[in-house]
């Protein structure tokens, strides 16, 4: 195995998966993407700080993508090569873009992969834990030293095959973010108000649900906070959005160097904002050449619609 050198001390560590994609949505049918959680969430995070990813790679990896990362800025020190082939995933989506059927998983060296995190990452004051094994997650957290905010994001598969594991990562973290389902399903609570404070009974102070096309609910000391999406007339690619929000989310953070409540609430409409663009292309295509003026124009557009009146 060989490990990228060193680029840098980071303020952001993103772990999580890298992939090759084959996806047909009712605009188009691609393949061979770049994909994974950590390539969403690190090219969304990058327009605001240094990040850094933790991921494997297999020995197919192209190294255009290789490239791709390094012209968002990544820090690639985190990134492991071995020999085999990268984990692939294909799939095909109905015509609301919101359901989707899964035609393969290929895991290939995703299965062996045991994230660490190099000396320039341990010190790093945010983490986001993408959704690998809650074993794994807790793994990474056992490399940090005292990050000042972590949040987590966890699936179905580890809701029914890990629990324990989960709870543990559960209240350990800063915060909790996953789909209304699955906080469904973790919490047996029908209700997503109750079952955000539920949650946040375990152990973290802050939940995010997503709710997709619906936006997302933060739960919070101080009572819940509704975001919206962005709505778009056109979509390519939803695969990634909420890896793209999250990465966006946490980049805001980052910037401001802060994870106070109001902080959050500013930063979920960044998430919203960044997720909305890389929906409008096909894997990383949208983030590639835009601007940080971009983002913040999407925004404005973001505040004006719901502002209760208009122009203000």
């Amino acid at each position: 195995m060989t490990v990228t050198p060193k680029q840098g001390t980071v303020d952001l560590v993103v772990v999580g998966s890298i992939g090759i994609d084959s996806i047909a949505t009712p605009a188009a049918e691609k393949s061979e993407l770049l994909g994974g959680s950590v390539s969403y969430a690190c090219a969304a995070a990058s327009f605001f700080g240094r990040v850094g990813m933790v991921g494997i790679v297999g020995s197919d990896f192209p190294t255009e993508y290789v490239d791709l990362y390094r012209e968002f800025g990544i820090d690639l020190a985190g990134l492991q090569h071995v020999q085999g082939r990268t984990f692939r995933w294909s799939g095909v989506y109905d015509d609301d873009m919101i359901n989707r059927r899964t035609l393969s998983t290929d895991l290939n060296v995703f299965a062996d992969f045991t994230p660490e995190l190099p000396e320039s990452y341990r010190a790093a004051p945010f983490f986001l834990l993408g959704n690998i094994s809650p074993e794994l997650q807790l793994h990474v957290l056992g490399q940090a030293k005292r990050p000042r905010f972590v949040v987590a994001d966890t699936m179905d598969l580890w809701i029914d095959t890990a629990r324990d594991a989960l709870m543990d990562v559960i209240k350990r973290v800063n915060m909790l973010m996953l789909n209304d389902g699955e906080a469904r399903l973790l919490t047996g609570e029908r209700n997503l108000r109750r079952s955000g404070e539920r949650i946040r009974e375990w152990g973290p102070e802050y939940v995010v649900i997503k709710k997709g096309e619906h936006g997302a609910m933060l739960l919070a000391p101080n009572g819940p906070f509704l975001v919206p999406a962005y709505p778009l007339d056109d979509v390519q690619d939803p695969t990634g959005a909420g890896d793209s929000f999250a990465g966006g989310f946490m980049g805001q953070l980052v910037r401001r160097g802060a994870a106070d409540e109001e902080m959050m609430r500013e930063a979920l409409l960044y998430g919203a904002t960044i997720a909305s663009l890389g929906v409008e292309a096909f894997s990383l295509d949208r983030f590639v050449g835009l601007g940080f003026g971009d983002i913040e124009t999407r925004l404005g557009e973001l505040r004006a619609m719901t502002a209760v009146t208009p122009g203000a």
